[in-house]
């Protein structure tokens, strides 16, 4: 008899970055290994910050799905998007959902029992949806944390108010403690949560699909396919364009390289600054750097085989709070990747231990400009192929779900 999974995320499949990508793609494997999976999400919005056709005329009630992945059951709830992200629009976004969601909990309620409940934060209170369900149903209760919500917001001054940052911390400890299963995607999160929850935590770190994406041969080709010279180098940053990205350093450095017309920098994606971004680029006439739009997802092997440099940056206040995600895949086309990360995080370790990028100081922005020039170079060639290999022994998709599968089991 095939186990029953009910997964609450604020995000889901087709988004293509960021949390929703990784729900998508947990769903699909487990439905392709017998689980039968119900999955209570929001509609597409992510990184553009708008409801994404065709689900724009059925954004203002729930909708529900059944062509994932053959026969996953996906319910659409409706909420409050923010054209223009603040914390206090977050909260409110985040609130919203966490209220519809818990009608079609009720829904479920009524159905066939899940054996397992995960929710996956953010939004971190989502988890009180989870506590819910499986006192009343008896179900294994999975928390999988993705980003260190409250404390990034209060590290990025996205909320102020210290009475409010100790009521959600209070929130979250009430969640923690009465989870079956906490996993998160790494070292550094994980130790932040043990010290929260005193409870064991379970490594469950984003991954990629490498045969998805994969190395290509035909790299001048694709640079004149989006429009630049075959000799250009091309330093991509593809990804959401958000507050917590830092991306004005690359404004810094393309003023500082803008005498080497070969060098061009591309910022592919969508986000609440993007136009800000653009404005900044208009003004200080940097002729250096070009906008696109999220690439599609069949495009974006070659669009991330088309660049020579790749630029993983966030700001030092997130320290140890976020994993890009955006690394996997660069990791999995083998990729040289320039990543802001300061000494003692996580990320700063996994790239230096296994020579899979270069790393340079966050917030500094001519220790960016050192890293992409060093980048450039020809003295790089042993980065491809270790990201390559790194992406294949600890990244795939598969080996890292059934680690995870095995320590479900194991807690039933």
């Amino acid at each position: 008899m095939s186990k029953r999974l009910l997964l609450i995320g604020g995000n889901f499949a087709p988004e293509l970055t960021g949390v929703g990508k990784y729900n998508g793609e947990m769903i699909g494997w487990l439905a392709n290994n017998g689980y039968d999976c119900t999955v209570i999400t929001s509609f597409p919005h992510y990184p553009q910050w708008k409801i994404q056709p065709p689900y724009t005329k059925s954004r203002y009630w729930y909708k529900k799905e059944t062509g994932y992945y053959g026969h996953v059951k996906v319910h659409r709830c409706p909420q409050y998007i923010p054209a223009q992200p603040s914390g206090g629009r977050r909260l409110l976004m985040d609130f919203s959902f966490a209220i519809s969601a818990s009608f079609q909990l009720l829904m479920e309620l009524f159905r066939k029992k899940a054996d397992f409940v995960m929710v996956v934060a953010p939004p971190f209170h989502l988890g009180l949806l989870g506590v819910l369900y499986s006192r009343l149903k008896k179900a294994t209760f999975i928390y999988h944390v993705q980003d260190l919500q409250i404390e990034a917001a209060r590290d990025l001054q996205m909320i102020s108010s210290p009475s409010l940052i100790k009521m959600l911390f209070g929130i979250e400890r009430f969640i923690l403690r009465r989870a079956d299963i906490i996993s998160s995607i790494s070292e550094g999160m994980i130790q932040k949560i043990r010290e929260k929850s005193r409870h064991a935590i379970t490594s469950f770190p984003n991954w990629v699909d490498v045969r998805l994406f994969h190395p290509l041969e035909d790299k001048h080709q694709i640079k004149t396919a989006y429009g630049f010279a075959g000799s250009d180098t091309v330093i991509l940053y593809a990804g959401a364009i958000g507050e917590k990205q830092g991306l004005e350093a690359i404004l810094q450095v393309a003023q500082q390289v803008r005498d080497q017309t070969h060098i061009k920098f591309l910022i592919c994606g969508a986000g609440p600054y993007r136009e800000k971004l653009h404005q900044q680029v208009r003004t200080e006439g940097l002729n250096n750097i070009q906008f696109r739009d999220p690439e599609p997802f069949d495009n974006f092997n070659r669009l991330l085989n088309m660049a020579d440099v790749h630029l993983v940056i966030q700001k030092a206040s997130a320290g140890d709070l976020v994993m890009p995600s955006k690394l996997t895949t660069i990791l999995a086309v083998g990729g040289v990747a320039v990543v802001t990360a300061n000494e003692h995080t996580s990320l700063h370790k996994v790239v230096t231990e296994n020579e899979i990028g270069i790393v340079v100081p966050a917030d500094d922005a001519r220790a960016l400009t050192t890293g992409i020039l060093q980048a450039v170079s020809k003295s790089q060639e042993h980065i491809p192929g270790n990201a390559r290999r790194y992406a294949l022994e600890y990244l795939s998709i598969d080996k890292i779900m059934l680690r995870m599968e095995a320590a479900i089991r194991a807690s039933t």
